[in-house]
């Protein structure tokens, strides 16, 4: 299995790695990344590429895939309302495009969020642009997947590049096994993500196609 990889430096995007990099059944893993991993993998190959709005000149590197798995994401807070759409919907659909061209057959799995609008009414910015997102995805020619996930728990020495977010998860991480029994639909963790992302692969294009805490844990368990 070639599986492609955006947001591999973040935390999610850690935990996704290192499910692929530990399953028998991924042979490459090709991580889309602006600067250096800052690590080495027998089957792990970083390609270095700046604008995400146009992957044309890296489409060679991305063809042939069975899944690309789309981590990549930032919050609405602070940033004007076109810099987030630009990078949640424009740069998304980018790379479904370049992935999927010619290839129906691509699992692509995208990392949504709990609180999603698939209306594209209502009236949070976020949740709209993150429900056309996925609504764009699930309306192209290949195996989408969107996951809306609620809290994240990091498992394996993930880290966020965002301070606040490590600070947050620091002082909370003593929550989430409480969390997990009170409140399992609204949590999982990074390994469950991971393993749940390869799993969607297995499922050959079979439904459901949003895929929330409770069913992400159940997949990757």
């Amino acid at each position: 299995m070639k599986v492609i990889l955006f947001g591999a430096s973040g935390m999610v995007g850690q935990g996704v790695l290192r499910a692929c990099l530990e399953d028998p059944g991924v042979t490459e893993v090709v991580a889309v990344v602006r600067r250096p991993l800052g690590r080495n993998a027998g089957k792990l190959r970083a390609v270095i590429h700046a604008d995400f709005s146009d992957l044309t000149a890296i489409a060679a590197e991305l063809a042939g895939a069975d899944a690309c798995f789309y981590c990549l994401g930032v919050s609405s807070a602070g940033r004007s309302a076109a810099e987030y759409e630009t990078i949640t919907y424009t740069y998304t659909l980018a790379a479904a495009e370049v992935v999927a061209a010619g290839n129906p057959r691509v699992t692509f799995v995208y990392v949504s969020g709990e609180g999603t609008d698939s209306t594209e009414q209502g009236r949070t910015s976020w949740a709209r642009v993150k429900g056309r997102t996925e609504n764009a995805l699930l309306a192209m020619d290949m195996r989408a997947y969107a996951f809306r996930p609620g809290w994240i728990q990091p498992v394996h020495g993930e880290t966020s590049g965002t301070r606040a977010y490590r600070l947050f998860y620091r002082l909370t991480s003593w929550l989430y096994p409480l969390l997990r029994r009170v409140t399992p639909r609204y949590v999982t963790s990074t390994e469950h993500l991971g393993r749940a992302m390869l799993a969607t692969v297995r499922l050959e294009g079979a439904g459901p196609h949003v895929l929330h805490s409770r069913d992400i844990t159940q997949l990757g368990s």
